[in-house]
């Protein structure tokens, strides 16, 4: 979804000054400043200044973040990409309400974009995790249909734990979406509840933070009906600490006569609407624990079908946004919808492959990961993440221009981490984009990361060398047959040649003598129908 570059221009104009980050405490102190002057020329660079600097960079991004569809540059290999044209239809515009004078636009299904402001904490890191972080907060801002306005970045130890920000900060931040006309603040971080009640109050406007914002975009992406539930799981989740009554949600059922006659025995306080509310959840969220489960035996049912075929598996993982659908469109001709933004495809997408020498293969493209990826999403997509368990190959594929990929590839090695046995399947570091990297990150990428290649899946640059590494990895058949096979058995041979690795075949009067490697099942078969010899 592309912000208009109308109203973006107005957040790209504002100086680092202008953006709130922090007030310039050189400014404030006159006599500081002018010694610091007079000593060192120039006025010493304060931690608020980098604030500063950091939000003004992010916000003459603001808008560019992905680019939208015309920043999107697909390939032959991407196909048609209906599903692109699908999803565009429903962007979101500026300056369009709700009202009626406006309904002839909302028929076409365009909906108000919403504005909002970025809040975020730089710790005792580096500024520049602050500053990656904060424009990938800006980018999910806009995936999710957002024009982002303005920025604060607060340098501050700990979050304050009433307001994350601290009473001052909130004030000032007030201040900052009044005067921008925001209706929405995202925070970089998960906010308690409390916290979160804390500065709505404050601001005066809807307070999201970062597990908030990234669960929206699943919910608005997951297509099929196993991904919408596990959305909906994670949703639900999240939502029940954070439930907020007031007014009527906080008054009680009657007891008593009004209580369906029930008389002695019910009288008392009864629910409040906001615990009914609760209640409510906990059985939709029992209901779809219960419809996940159910879909597990179709999976379950199909991984079992390439096993006993001892078809071997690769499973594509790796950062949202690194190149994963592009580089199995690039594969296997998948079609794959490919847009510049985060979480554009959730549903995982398998695609049967072949190596060089004929051996057959699946590439099961997987969901994206995220720093700081909520717990809750983790939970509910669990049965998917398995499938790169099950895999015999993972291929962790890394956008080599990010300003941070080893961070990427942290966040994903730790989200995996959790899912058991997935340590133990060889992994293959792809490195991707590598037509826009730096050749020095590059090379930094390829000296920490041993089992590693480059590739673009835009050009098909190192794409063969990618596909002579996969069917180098992938595992061989282990069961040693020297048999001869007779004539009217053509179709165990043609599975040999299939699925086996044939080092020597002759036809001889008996039938089809064949010396290979197959794997134990048709093993059996071809020795049961083998013609006796001696």
């Amino acid at each position: 979804m592309t912000a208009p570059h109308d109203e973006s221009n107005h957040a790209e104009s504002h100086d680092a000054e202008s953006n709130h980050a922090e007030s310039n405490d050189a400014e404030s102190n006159p006599a500081e400043s002018n010694a610091a002057e007079q000593n060192d020329g120039a006025a010493p660079r304060t931690a608020q200044d980098v604030a500063g600097d950091v939000v003004a960079r992010v916000l003459a991004r603001a808008g560019t973040a992905l680019g939208g569809t015309a920043g999107t540059v697909h390939s032959a290999f991407d196909g048609d990409q209906l599903d692109l044209e699908e999803r565009t239809s429903l962007r979101r515009v500026s300056g369009l309400s709700t009202e009626l004078e406006d309904v002839s636009e909302v028929e076409y299904r365009q909906l108000r974009l919403e504005r909002v402001v970025l809040v975020g904490l730089w710790g005792h890191g580096p500024v520049e995790d602050a500053e990656v972080s904060l424009q990938e907060l800006a980018a999910l801002a806009e995936t999710a249909g957002s024009l982002v306005l303005d920025g604060m970045l607060q340098r501050r130890s700990s979050p304050d734990p009433s307001t994350f920000l601290g009473s001052g900060k909130a004030a000032e931040l007030a201040g900052v979406v009044a005067a921008v006309g925001a209706d929405t603040v995202i925070v970089d971080a998960e906010l308690a509840p409390s916290q979160r009640r804390a500065l709505e109050d404050v601001v005066k406007v809807k307070v999201i933070d970062r597990t908030a914002l990234i669960l929206d975009i699943f919910a608005q992406h997951a297509k099929s009906r196993e991904g919408k539930a596990q959305v909906e799981l994670a949703q639900l989740e999240y939502l029940l600490p954070r439930l907020r009554g007031w007014g009527e949600s906080m008054s009680r059922q009657a007891g008593g006569r009004v209580a369906a006659g029930a008389g002695i025995g019910s009288r008392g306080p009864g629910e409040t609407k906001m615990e009914l509310d609760r209640r409510r959840i906990r059985t939709r969220m029992a209901k779809l624990r219960r419809e996940i489960a159910a879909m597990e035996p179709a999976r379950a049912t199909k991984r079992s079908s390439r096993t006993r075929h001892a078809v071997p598996s690769v499973a594509i993982t790796g950062y949202t946004n690194a190149g994963k659908s592009s580089l199995l469109n690039r594969l296997t001709g998948a079609g794959v919808l490919v847009e510049n933004a985060l979480f554009a495809t959730l549903d995982p997408t398998v695609r049967r492959a072949e190596t060089a020498d004929g051996r057959e293969y699946t590439l099961t493209d997987t969901v994206g990961f995220v720093r700081a990826l909520p717990h809750q999403l983790v939970e509910a997509f669990r049965s998917t993440l398995e499938e790169v368990a099950d895999a015999d190959l993972v291929l962790h594929v890394v956008d080599a221009s990010h300003p941070d990929p080893e961070g990427q590839i942290s966040a994903v090695r730790h989200v995996l981490a959790d899912i058991p046995g997935v340590l133990d399947v060889p992994e293959v570091v792809v490195l991707n984009k590598a037509d826009i990297a730096d050749p020095d990150v590059v090379a930094r990428l390829r000296s920490r990361e041993v089992h590693s290649i480059i590739v673009s899946a835009h050009t098909g640059e190192g794409i063969d060398k990618l596909l002579a590494l996969i069917a180098d990895q992938l595992p061989r058949p282990s069961v040693q047959v020297d048999v001869v096979i007779p004539y009217d058995r053509g179709d165990l041979v043609s599975r040999v040649h299939r699925d086996g690795d044939i080092e020597a075949e002759e036809h001889t009067g008996a039938g089809t003598a064949l010396r290979a490697r197959v794997d134990e099942a048709l093993a059996r078969e071809l020795a049961e129908a083998a013609v006796r010899t001696g």
